[in-house]
């Protein structure tokens, strides 16, 4: 018996992923110019919503998330679920970082941390997979994204001194 699953679920994570961190980014520069700068809303957003949000389309709507991307074994994929455990990680991390007020220079971790993973994903597929089975324009978003967290994070760095 066929089961058809939809990607309703993980698209509307997605995009909801991509409005929140968005607004988070745009935020962020602005509110690291200010004095004194600050990271505080952004990373609550940038990375600790969109963290939460990729951990629930990788792990708990893992099947949607795969029809969606179109690699759907059928069945779970652990390491689809382990890839979502990292985005919650450093969601929590920055959240936390923001709870317990650990200072600009932990926020701007979150961010650098965050970035490199993007960028790395995105290096990674870039030569390990057949690119005609891949949209282009997914991957340059990743890694647009990653360039992004990793410029706000400099930017965080600097500005704590």
């Amino acid at each position: 018996m066929s089961t058809t699953v939809s990607t309703k679920p993980a698209s509307v994570l997605m995009w909801a992923t991509y409005v929140i961190g968005g607004i988070g980014a745009f935020i962020g520069f602005y509110t690291i110019n200010l004095d004194p700068p600050s990271l505080t809303i952004p990373a609550l957003l940038s990375v600790g919503a969109t963290g939460i949000l990729s951990f629930l389309r990788h792990s708990v709507y893992n099947r949607s998330d795969a029809v969606r991307g179109g690699w759907d074994y059928g069945t779970r994929n652990n390491f689809q679920v382990e890839v979502g455990l990292a985005n919650l990680a450093w969601g929590v991390y920055a959240i936390v970082a923001v709870i317990f007020d650990w200072g600009l220079m932990a926020l701007s971790a979150s961010f650098l941390i965050s970035g490199a993973y993007f960028v790395l994903v995105t290096v990674f597929v870039i030569v390990t997979s057949d690119l005609k089975d891949r949209k282009i324009g997914p991957l340059i978003g990743i890694g647009a994204w990653g360039a992004v967290m990793i410029a706000l994070g400099i930017l965080g760095v600097n500005a704590a001194g």
